[in-house]
């Protein structure tokens, strides 16, 4: 039998890693790998981001290691390369980097997400991995048209995801770095309190409680706003790893790879170090990896207030295009109407609820009009992979909100 592979996660705490690191090491079922090492930022004893109530059983095992680490920081990152006594070198990287705080300055996103993933790349490259796995969240906006593959020129929209966008094209650019990209829809699943759908989740559970409708300016809904599921997010990684372990580089571009396009200020790159020339177009194996819902903002609005028993409508002609004209004055009218519900459902809860990682405020990049549709085909083709959770369904919200509620970050109210 081979010998199984040796693995590190480097960031992602605050976003899809603790899932990942279930599939690797399970707390009961067969593990994946020999050993796993997870570096990030943050502590977790005492826990400085939200864990979730299975993360501390993975991290209780043996040869399951967590690291605290400054990884803008070369040697620290060169250091979280050497293995343990007695365990060989890592060979799968899984790169969950990168900054997702839409309020963060353009030169926070570039530090923590260019600079990090820059840092780690070259030494994964020099180590000589056998797989480096970069997780690409859902930065880009698609056309009306789609769904759209791989080989299209999808547009990030904000700096920050200008700088998630650079950061695959200065990947893709190591020489001899086994880089395959996986780029997801908006993620959901239990104890995944980060992004679009959770907040969504939790702001239409509050309506619910109103019994009101909820309301978006975005009609008539149309935009894609595909989903993946957490379970995907997780065995979509370990396949790319898999996969690219099995080939090498140089045949997976031959097989998979897709050219990355520019889409920066040409005045702002000349100053970053390791920032590809303009006028490069970088080759990577690239998939993209969503559900087959296809789901939509009115599809995924109307699916989720009706599991908390409202309804989800869209604002009138003028309300509408006046909600459009002035986004950034009405946030705080929008928000008025249902985050000091929330401080209520917490406080009315049984029992109450002290401290929650679910936030119900809005700000205007969660209020902001998206459409990401991508087609999923290449990855089931190519890879061979089965999504696990193919559908958005009610039963699927109802694990989320339960697994929550078992770990006292949802209140238990009566009725509801």
């Amino acid at each position: 039998m081979s010998q199984k592979p040796s693995a590190i996660i480097f960031g992602g705490l605050n976003t899809c890693s603790r899932a990942l690191a279930a599939l690797l090491v399970p707390p009961e079922g067969e593990r994946l790998v020999s050993h796993l090492r997870i570096v990030d930022r943050f502590s977790v004893y005492p826990p400085t981001t939200y864990l979730g109530a299975q993360f501390p059983k993975v991290l209780a095992q043996p040869d399951v290691e967590y690291r605290q680490a400054n990884l803008t920081v070369p040697s620290a990152v060169a250091s979280a390369f050497d293995p343990p006594p007695g365990k060989a070198p890592y060979s799968y990287v899984f790169d969950l980097t990168g900054e997702v705080n839409h309020d963060r300055s353009e030169v926070i996103a570039i530090k923590l997400t260019f600079t990090v993933a820059r840092i780690i790349g070259l030494e994964a490259a020099r180590r000589k991995v056998k797989a480096y796995v970069r997780l690409q969240q859902p930065v880009y906006e698609t056309s009306d048209k789609g769904p759209h593959d791989e080989k299209e020129d999808v547009k990030p929209v904000r700096p920050l995801d200008v700088w998630w966008h650079e950061t695959l094209r200065m990947l893709a650019s190591i020489e001899d770095l086994p880089l395959v990209v996986l780029r997801i829809g908006f993620v959901y699943g239990p104890y995944v309190e980060y992004g679009l759908y959770a907040l969504v989740i939790t702001v239409a559970s509050i309506y619910g409680y109103m019994n009101k409708p909820m309301k978006t300016p975005w009609g008539p809904g149309k935009d894609g706003v595909n989903t993946v599921h957490i379970d995907d997010v997780s065995g979509g990684l370990w396949a790319c790893a898999e996969w690219m372990a099995s080939l090498g580089r140089q045949q997976a571009n031959i097989t998979a790879g897709e050219k990355i396009y520019f889409h920066n200020d040409k005045s702002k790159v000349k100053e970053i170090e390791g920032v590809c020339a303009p006028d490069t177009q970088p080759i990577a194996p690239v998939f993209n990896l969503v559900d087959d819902s296809e789901m939509t903002m009115a599809k995924g609005g109307s699916m989720i207030t009706e599991f908390f028993g409202t309804t989800f409508e869209f604002y009138s002609f003028f309300e509408n295009a006046l909600a459009k004209l002035k986004l950034d004055d009405i946030v705080e009218e929008i928000n008025e109407h249902h985050v000091g519900t929330w401080t209520e459902m917490l406080q009315t809860s049984n029992p109450p609820i002290v401290q929650t990682p679910l936030d119900a405020y809005m700000d205007q990049w969660a209020l902001s009009r998206r459409k990401l549709a991508y087609d999923n085909s290449k990855i089931k083709t190519v890879i061979g992979y089965k999504l696990i959770r193919p559908q958005f369904t009610h039963d699927a919200l109802r694990e989320v909100v339960d697994k929550w509620k078992v770990e006292g970050s949802w209140p238990a109210l009566e009725g509801h």
